[in-house]
């Protein structure tokens, strides 16, 4: 394969993208909109390989990748065009913009309020430590992505307000947090994307636990990325390609699992000949590939977009892991499918596919208390409810009790969501003294 370089629009440069031409005047001035508000990145490989630009009004990866009017809200975006009308001071969109910000919940599920760890008195502000076994971590160096999902959850990470940011420079304490909270079994780098950084900075990272000094209790280090859809070259021919693979090997060699959890959203990134022979170069070092995304409206809300998605992942040896719902931050009222909606989506989904790519779980809610999943929807003593279960809790001893709520074609999200029977669910009592792991 011939090597292609990386090369990265965003609104500064955005016009020099050949395709732009197609684009109508209204189309340019709502991305410059939206775009002061959310993150607006893309490169080469998105736009050359996995956009359809004869018709990218209706284009999936379109909607993934370059920021739509209605991500906005209509009162937020007249807010934000008339600054951009009346005024050339870059000082004032930004004030403008991070005034929309926060009102968008940017830190949804307690992230900040619940999920930050302490040793010895001290923040640890680039983790987060929700569920017992697993901790996540945020390499400072890992802060971006090789393109910007316009669904993103994690848009504040990109905007440019450092006060909403999550990062750590130094993995010195994380290591000392990890050896004293043995029952931390798997570890997460997430981000951004930590495969936008180059090998020296990544194996200083890794290099703690794979050395023979290593004291945690490390089993499974996962690494959240969406480089395989966006930009497969960084395990083909980008500068430290091998490397990255012989590290993977080096880290399945010590008997760590080690999980590549790659964010696919549509089936069109699956098929281009460079995703493939990434893919294929990765499974061989030993590594799983685990395939996440959101259900999405306007990019994969029917249900044989995920059955095909699913046979494709499989059939390349991937392993289908979650459907998730779309989290309560950022465009959510955009992109955002009913639960209800989207348990038929899932259903029939489901129906479609062979015991093989049944490994997947969804549709499923990461809030507060958890990751609450949708069972279905039943009657109960003549009553339609929901069928909901924790596949993880800030509590473990939460998981997999089934409970219910009341049956509402509108909810979107768990915080909608009212009791079936009684006055609150079963954990709302208890949630209160189980929000974060701490040294106590």
């Amino acid at each position: 394969m011939k090597e292609v370089k990386y090369k990265a629009y965003s609104l500064n440069n955005y016009l020099s993208i050949p395709q732009m031409e197609k684009l109508s005047n209204e189309a340019k001035r709502n991305l410059e909109v939206v775009s002061n508000v959310f993150p607006f990145k893309v490169n080469n490989y998105v736009v050359d390989e996995l956009i359809d630009w004869d018709n990218f009004e209706n284009d999936p990866m379109f909607h993934l990748t370059f920021p739509q009017k209605g991500m906005l809200l209509p009162h937020h975006f007249d807010e934000m065009a008339t600054v951009l009308d009346e005024s050339t001071d870059k000082a004032c969109y930004k004030i403008a913009s991070n005034k929309i910000r926060a009102q968008l919940n940017p830190h949804p599920a307690g992230q900040q309020e619940y999920n930050i760890p302490e040793i010895d008195g001290q923040k640890l502000w680039g983790l987060q430590h929700k569920y017992r076994e697993t901790v996540l971590f945020f390499p400072s160096s890992g802060q971006t992505c090789h393109s910007y999902c316009t669904f993103c959850f994690r848009w504040p990470q990109f905007v440019g307000m450092e006060e909403l940011k999550f990062a750590m420079k130094e993995t010195e304490l994380l290591v000392k947090y990890l050896e004293k909270h043995q029952e931390v079994t798997d570890l997460l780098f997430t981000g951004g994307d930590p495969m936008i950084m180059n090998f020296k900075v990544f194996h200083k990272y890794i290099e703690p636990f794979i050395s023979s000094e290593n004291k945690t209790n490390i089993q499974t280090i996962r690494i959240g990325t969406k480089a395989l859809s966006f930009w497969p070259y960084k395990f083909l021919t980008d500068d430290g390609a091998d490397d990255f693979l012989r590290l993977f090997e080096s880290i399945t060699s010590k008997g760590i699992n080690l999980a590549i959890m790659a964010h696919f959203s549509h089936p069109r990134e699956l098929e281009t000949e460079a995703v493939r022979q990434a893919i294929q170069r990765i499974r061989k070092t030993g590594a799983q590939i685990r395939t996440q995304s959101p259900l999405l409206k306007h990019i994969n809300d029917k249900p044989e977009i995920w059955s095909d998605m699913w046979r494709k992942q499989v059939n390349l040896n991937c392993i289908p892991y979650y459907m998730f719902m779309v989290r309560d931050t950022g465009a959510q009222h955009h992109f955002a499918v009913p639960l209800a909606d989207a348990w038929e989506i899932w259903r029939k989904a489901y129906q479609n596919v062979s015991g093989i790519c049944r490994t997947v779980r969804g549709p499923s809610m990461s809030c507060t208390p958890g990751k609450v999943q949708i069972l279905g929807v039943s009657e109960v003593n003549n009553e339609k409810v929901f069928v909901l279960r924790f596949l993880q809790g800030r509590n473990p001893d939460w998981v997999a009790r089934p409970f219910f709520a009341k049956y509402d074609e509108q909810a979107i999200w768990m915080n909608t969501l009212k009791p079936a029977f009684g006055d609150q669910f079963f954990f709302e009592e208890e949630e209160e003294t189980k929000k974060s792991f701490d040294e106590d």
